[in-house]
């Protein structure tokens, strides 16, 4: 059953496609038809794509996995910020640093060093610094929240990306691709579609249509938390049964030991005659 209504897609501005004259030709089988020099997309296929995509994010966010949100283009950076915040996914919406995948344990230790500022300002630490080198530390956490903050809690690579417009963000889906991670992406007509695993083929332009698209994948993926908040619930009442029931029959097993033992008489306690005294035989006496 579909979850996206073609109504709503239209009225969002998704099937406006990009100049006709700057298209991909990798494109084609998304594009509908050209009027006034743009490609209108095909929102029919669109509507696969996007359930096709949508249950996939459902599976990985009901496995516990983590999908980051890239685009840093003015009008989509902070829905997507919004968005992904709310369904407690990471997201990268200032400057996609170089080797943020592909370099990981760096970006890490960036990210730890951002907490141990923070450890330094609720220890005391930081105020017994001098004002310059108080000012420097400051400068250096604003820096590293403001491109850093997003992920600041993705302790590993993410199980998959989902990037709009893949032109301006090429090196997040080279880096993904380079390390086999999976890449969702809105997909305008200018673009190659190749290198995207999960094509979404959109206007990657207008807030409207990104935010549509948004409201759909991420409905989806608070669905898929909801699932495994629901199967986790009921699992912990099933492994509480299990750890009750060895516990229960221990208790019985010791009570009717207890009940055996106070039933069972007391050994009788058998006296042993003292041997009797040799006694040496009588000598004959003398006559």
């Amino acid at each position: 059953m579909s979850r996206t209504n073609f109504q709503e897609l239209l009225d969002a501005g998704v099937h406006f496609g990009h100049l006709a004259r700057k298209w991909n030709p990798k494109m084609a089988p998304y594009i509908f038809d050209q009027k006034n020099g743009i490609h209108i997309i095909d929102l029919h296929k669109t509507i696969v794509k996007i359930d096709e995509a949508a249950e996939e994010m459902k599976l990985l966010a009901k496995s516990g996995r983590k999908i980051l949100f890239v685009a840093t283009k003015k009008q989509a950076k902070d829905i997507v910020s919004e968005k992904a915040t709310a369904v407690g996914m990471p997201s990268v919406t200032e400057r996609w640093a170089g080797g943020m995948l592909t370099n990981f344990p760096t970006i890490r230790k960036a990210i730890k060093k951002m907490s141990t500022i923070d450890k330094m300002k609720e220890d005391g630490t930081f105020e017994k610094l001098a004002k310059r080198e108080r000012l420097q530390v400051d400068r250096q956490r604003a820096k590293l929240e403001k491109n850093l903050g997003s992920i600041r809690d993705m302790s590993r690579l993410p199980s998959a990306i989902f990037v709009i417009d893949i032109q301006k963000e090429a090196n997040a889906v080279k880096e993904a691709n380079r390390l086999n991670i999976p890449v969702f992406a809105m997909v305008d007509t200018c673009c190659d579609p190749t290198t995207i695993d999960y094509v979404i083929p959109a206007n990657d332009d207008a807030a409207k249509s990104i935010e549509c698209i948004m409201n759909i994948l991420c409905a989806a993926i608070a669905e898929g938390l909801e699932e495994r908040k629901l199967e986790k619930d009921k699992e912990a009442p099933a492994e509480e049964t299990e750890q009750t029931e060895p516990k229960a029959a221990t208790r019985k097993l010791r009570s009717r030991k207890g009940a055996k033992a106070e039933e069972a008489p007391e050994a009788e306690k058998v006296e042993v005659a003292p041997a009797a005294e040799e006694t040496a035989p009588e000598e004959p006496k003398a006559e």
